[in-house]
């Protein structure tokens, strides 16, 4: 029988309470930076929703473009020294930023660049992140361990939201993006503590990067359950990036009162995804793949309501279930994915798995804008639920997604 008190035994072990630290400061920057980001572009002299969408596709293209590099790079060397060099240039990136915004001095192209050297150590980070979350927690506690994990950063993403939303009121978009990079740069020295054996990835070193690849390729493509729902997340990535991206902080501007209004929003997401991380640690469904799948339909919702011209109070309830769902979602799929796959291949698949949820996502940003000019906001939100409806839906037809069975739990170790 699974007892949250025995789940939080993990705690005691002190490198998953170090892992868990510096994930939560980590993520704390990065949930300052969405409010101040789109709304200190949008506060420019002669800014618009396609300046916005130009930073924010400079952020999101490299990261596509790194995302498998970051895989081999993460299965090959110490993946807590990559982790440490992510989070040392996420720093730089969004002091950077910062800088810019603090003295005017803002030209797009310079804009750009510190955006996309965040995305380059975007895409370092999730594939270490994901291989060495097994390095640290037992096999058999791997869904406690995610989850906890989720709390952490979910946690961040409540109190980045509100304070990242409240500093750049009080203060300005600057200030709120120096308050990131301190974050960034907080979460780089933590991790530098951590110093895990590198174990049997020494061997792998020694192969080509092309040949590190096709491995990596081989475990991807021979589980139908991974492709097809990477090939769903192509897709509804691409909505949320143009939703939560562009169109969303857009309307809230156009309609719900500014950056207060858009905090709120993703206040309620964030406190959706605690209340998912709680149900995640109780929830051990057999069919792991299907029922996650399953709870993509209802992130449809905060969009369906921002395009409908629902009042603040029923959007923010909105982006509660697309956060409580959304959480449930991803523990299922990263213990499940941490079980199927071989440990030293565990950061090529991911990379995979990443660059092909994401590989849309800077179409959706470059989009958002030119099209919310055309349709208008509210028309163009619409769309992006349907996109997330008919992907989830498209997705659901797979047997590897309905079919795939978690394993017969087994007695739980405790850390010592």
């Amino acid at each position: 029988m699974h007892g949250y008190l025995h789940d939080l035994g993990l705690l005691r072990d002190r490198r998953f309470t170090l892992l868990l630290t510096t994930r939560t400061m980590s993520v704390l920057g990065s949930a300052f930076a969405p409010v101040a980001l789109a709304f200190g572009i949008l506060a420019l002299p002669g800014a618009d929703a396609t300046t916005l969408s130009v930073v924010l596709t400079a952020e999101a293209l490299p990261m596509v473009v790194f995302m498998l590099v970051g895989g081999v790079i993460a299965d090959r060397f110490p993946r807590y020294r990559v982790m440490m060099v992510s989070e040392l240039l996420s720093a730089l990136a969004f002091f950077a930023l910062a800088t810019m915004m603090l003295t005017g001095w803002t030209p797009l192209p310079a804009m750009a660049a510190a955006a996309a050297a965040s995305g380059v150590a975007m895409a370092m980070l999730f594939p270490a992140l994901t291989g060495i979350i097994p390095e640290v927690v037992p096999a058999d506690r791997l869904q406690a361990g995610n989850a906890l994990l989720g709390l952490g950063a979910n946690s961040s993403r409540v109190a980045g939201a509100v304070l990242g939303g409240g500093t750049v009121v009080l203060f300005g978009a600057g200030w709120a993006l120096a308050v990131s990079g301190l974050m960034f740069a907080v979460a780089g020295a933590l991790i530098a503590a951590l110093r895990l054996t590198p174990g049997r990835r020494d061997a792998a070193a020694k192969h080509s990067v092309l040949a590190d690849l096709r491995d990596g390729w081989h475990e991807f493509r021979s589980r139908q359950w991974i492709w097809v729902v990477v090939a769903q997340f192509s897709v509804l990535v691409m909505a949320l990036q143009a939703g939560h991206g562009v169109l969303g902080p857009l309307l809230a501007k156009e309609s719900l009162g500014g950056p207060a209004a858009w905090s709120a929003f993703l206040a309620g997401e964030a406190v959706g995804t605690i209340v998912g991380v709680i149900v995640s640690l109780r929830v051990r469904p057999s069919r792991p793949i299907l029922v996650g799948t399953l709870l993509c339909l209802p992130s449809a919702l905060p969009y369906v309501l921002l395009g409908g011209g629902a009042p603040l109070w029923a959007i923010v309830a909105g982006a509660f279930v697309l956060g409580v769902c959304f959480d449930v979602f991803g523990v299922l799929w990263q213990t499940t994915m941490q079980r199927e796959i071989p440990p030293e291949s565990l950061s090529r698949v991911s990379s995979y798995d990443a660059l092909g949820s994401m590989m849309f996502g800077p179409i959706g940003l470059m989009l958002a804008g030119p099209v919310a000019n055309l349709v208008g906001t509210r028309a163009a939100l619409l769309g992006c639920a349907a996109l997330v409806v008919l992907s989830t839906l498209a997705a659901l037809l797979s047997p590897g997604v309905r079919n795939l069975r978690a394993p017969v739990p087994v007695a739980e170790s405790v850390p010592g």
